[in-house]
């Protein structure tokens, strides 16, 4: 793995990971926009390794429809400006065919302008917004299911579990928001009320304001609606707090980075999954991915990577049917009548009226530094 170095504020420089052994030239340029460098850096990077394992096995064997693929990567510092910039140089200037994995809420609700103007597709972005699957965008692909699902979920089953005093911490953002909406339908499933919503900056949140709210409500446990280091760096400050309240997050931090961030305090930790399990050996797309990755030396999935790679399968299943010389416009018509199974049953769907893919929700619990299910 790369190590971090100084990125200009707005004009990042591009991060282009090699293409096939035989050092070709690219024919296919494909385009990213993410946090390389700031909160949620160890996630985005276990996403873009999952990415890259797709790429290199395609490239390898002889590119698609024999066009190399090429990944220009850029660093935005989950700065919502930044992904705009990075976006427009990506689109304008690097004229890449598509976007892959943007990563972030409000990173991603910015560039639709653009998307939109230039009509370029974005495949898989890193983000569960309820904005990016209803009304349909028509120049987003998702491929993964919504925080809304998910943090109704995560109520519901504190609920099934017997807790009844449930507290939100929630980012605030669009994110955040977009989290909150879907807790609120949980807990009006459950018959009950948040005992404190706190909100927290979304880059630099005050525990020390937040923290004593969540124990003096002693809340049995806590909706964590955040991402990266500001989550982790608030279960540690509550845990010193003395409370051992239940806490849950998002699938946005289901990253073994994100575990080794929580250290001691990750133990007991719930997070919600949008993808099959990654220790289901079984499972022939877990399968696939656990062999590409061990012959890299990666030993072990995560959840995070594995989005990373299905996100990439889908992208390059699209660009193979597009046929060669693959443009904008024809990789969208492909997309929007597309049906696709990755491996293991994963049917990923889109249409002109949806761009949801998947819908597949389900909860994980942290043991022995490992998601557990």
């Amino acid at each position: 793995m790369k190590k971090k170095k100084r990125i200009p504020r707005l004009r990042a420089a591009a991060l282009v990971l090699a293409l096939a052994a035989t050092g070709a030239s690219a024919q296919i340029v494909i385009g990213q926009s993410a946090d390389l460098s700031g909160p949620v850096a160890a996630s985005v990077k276990e996403t873009i390794m999952g990415s890259q394992l797709v790429i290199d096995q395609v490239n390898a064997q002889g590119g698609i429809n024999g066009e190399q693929i090429e990944v220009i990567r850029m660093d935005d510092g989950l700065d919502a400006k930044r992904s705009l910039e990075n976006s427009r140089i990506l689109i304008e200037d690097k004229k890449v065919v598509a976007l892959l994995l943007n990563r972030g809420t409000p990173n991603t609700l910015a560039v639709i302008p653009l998307l939109d103007k230039h009509g370029v597709p974005l495949v898989g972005p890193s983000t569960g917004a309820m904005a990016l699957h209803k009304p349909v965008q028509k120049n987003i692909f998702n491929v993964r299911s919504t925080y809304q699902r998910e943090a109704e979920k995560a109520v519901v089953h504190l609920q099934t579990t017997g807790i009844q005093r449930i507290a939100v911490v929630q980012a605030d953002d669009s994110f955040g928001k977009d989290g909150l909406e879907g807790a609120n339908r949980g807990f009006e499933k459950a018959n009950l009320k948040p005992v404190v919503i706190a909100l927290a900056d979304r880059n630099k949140p005050d525990f020390a304001a937040i923290v004593p709210k969540l124990v003096e409500a002693n809340a049995q446990a806590v909706l964590w609606i955040g991402s990266g280091t500001s989550v982790s760096d608030g279960v540690k400050a509550l845990r010193a707090a003395g409370s051992a309240a239940q806490v849950v997050t998002l699938s946005n931090n289901a990253a073994s980075g994100f575990i080794k961030d929580l250290g001691s305090a990750s133990r007991g930790v719930i997070i919600t999954q949008v993808f099959p399990y990654e220790r289901s050996f079984g499972n022939p797309l877990i399968k696939e991915a656990l062999a590409l990755a061990k012959a890299k030396g990666q030993e072990d999935l995560s959840p995070a990577l594995l989005e990373g790679f299905v996100a990439t399968k889908v992208l390059v299943e699209a660009l193979r049917r597009t046929g060669p010389k693959p443009t904008r416009a024809r990789l969208l018509a492909t997309l929007n009548a597309f049906q696709y199974d990755p491996g293991g049953g994963l049917d990923i769907s889109f249409s002109p009226t949806d761009h949801t893919g998947i819908e597949y929700v389900d909860l994980s619990i942290v043991s022995d530094g490992r998601f557990k299910r």
